[in-house]
């Protein structure tokens, strides 16, 4: 498909990944984070109020809420949600984005041209590239993420539901429509009104390339270190001075290498560091700590503190702490109780011509907290590649068949 052919989705992706929707982790006690997001979620608002959507609400926390009356015939069915987040991460640069299309030939995918030097993906980085020679490809000038997590989740549904406004025959049950702030930073759907919203199950868009099928994810948690030093001159620290700086560093050495992310895969967990600050007087590490088995998971965290007891015991003294924030539990421990949401989503990829690929999601996404909230919610692919930087890209062919996708999701529940 060329640029000029471009569809509903597309043109609402283009739009909607210009919007600047950066959650904030240094305002992770209000929801949303940033207000920023609010300039997307009015938008939409506005959007499914022209699509003839019903109910459709902005909360004072930036959730979009809407709902969909089912096709003749299928009123009595169960309601369905389909949900997806506003807000991208703040690891990339994400305000400014410039969306171009990428005609990609073969070999090195270049986005863009920054400093002078070409931001590119290789086949040996990315393996899927080889696939996709010949492909449509969005991306960015390099210099900023895309935001297609999740803003292609976003279009995708958003897509449906004016093909649906368009084509009110096409089956379907009542369908709520949600998107959440703060996805990014673990608050995700925790302020979601579940008995307003009205659906028995749900599904969230907000996966990775085309055909992945996810209804098992991490355990979660983030944990911050403090190391507390005591400052003196350096002429005269012999046996005095405690560098808390040093002290983060013997403390970082006592977690195992083979469980970073950068050597995991699979079911495998890990335990990394997102940053540090720090001083001779003071240093704050703060890692986040991810296992699909929840005693594994577990036993990560006795770690950690086992590692802070070390020290503190080798100094004589109480200079290490360790504090931890649960974010989100697997949720394969309500969702493995509906295996036929698993199949239904099988048979709607089948039918759009794409073979499903059931994984186990190495993130986590707002479906691990409905989950266990009391809505069942297996998590949909969007079509997107390399999320979270300035080389993530999704292929116009993957928003148009996500769209078709979610269409025989909804005609199976009717």
């Amino acid at each position: 498909m060329s640029y000029q052919q471009q569809s509903d989705v597309l043109e609402r992706f283009l739009r909607y990944v210009q919007i600047n929707t950066q959650s904030s982790d240094a305002n992770c006690d209000q929801v949303p984070s940033s207000a920023c997001q609010f300039d997307l979620a009015n938008l939409l608002a506005d959007e499914l109020r022209e699509l003839g959507a019903l109910d459709v609400a902005v909360s004072e926390h930036a959730y979009v809420t809407a709902h969909i009356p089912a096709s003749a015939g299928a009123e009595d069915r169960p309601a369905l949600g389909l949900i997806a987040h506003l807000d991208t991460t703040e690891v990339a640069p994400g305000a400014g984005v410039k969306p171009h299309i990428v005609s990609y030939a073969g070999g090195d995918l270049v986005c863009g041209t920054v400093d002078g030097k070409p931001v590119a993906l290789t086949p040996e980085k990315v393996p899927a590239l080889r696939e996709l020679v010949g492909e449509d490809l969005v991306c960015t000038d390099g210099t900023t993420l895309l935001g297609g997590d999740d803003k292609a989740g976003v279009a995708e549904i958003m897509a449906l539901v004016a093909r649906i406004a368009a084509n009110p025959e096409l089956p379907h049950p009542a369908l709520g429509i949600c998107f959440c702030p703060d996805e990014e930073i673990g608050h995700g759907a925790e302020l979601l009104d579940i008995p307003s919203f009205g659906c028995t199950y749900a599904y969230t868009v907000d996966g990775g390339p085309i055909g992945e099928l996810e209804w098992e994810c991490f355990n979660a948690c983030e944990i911050t270190v403090d190391f507390e030093g005591f400052s003196i001159h350096p002429g005269d620290a012999k046996d005095r001075m405690v560098n808390a700086s040093n002290l983060f560093a013997e403390y970082h050495s006592l977690l195992p290498a083979c469980e970073r992310p950068e050597h995991t895969e699979g079911y495998e967990g890990f335990i990394h560091i997102e940053g540090v600050s720090s001083t001779v007087t003071h240093a704050t590490a703060r890692y986040i700590v991810r296992d699909h088995d929840a005693k594994r998971f577990q036993e990560k965290i006795d770690l950690m503190q086992r590692a802070a007891d070390f020290v503190n015991a080798r100094l004589g003294e109480q200079r290490v702490t360790v504090s931890m924030k649960q974010q989100y539990r697997n949720m394969a421990e309500v969702v493995a109780e509906y295996p036929q949401l698993i199949d239904v989503a099988k048979e709607a990829f089948e039918a759009a011509g794409v073979t499903p690929q059931v994984l186990p999601i190495r993130g986590g996404t707002d479906g691990a907290q409905l989950s266990f909230r009391g809505l069942p919610c297996p998590n949909l692919s969007t079509g997107v590649y390399c999320c979270h930087g300035v080389n993530e890209f999704i292929p116009v062919s993957s928003l148009e068949t996500m769209v078709d996708v979610l269409e025989k999701l909804v005609a199976r529940f009717a």
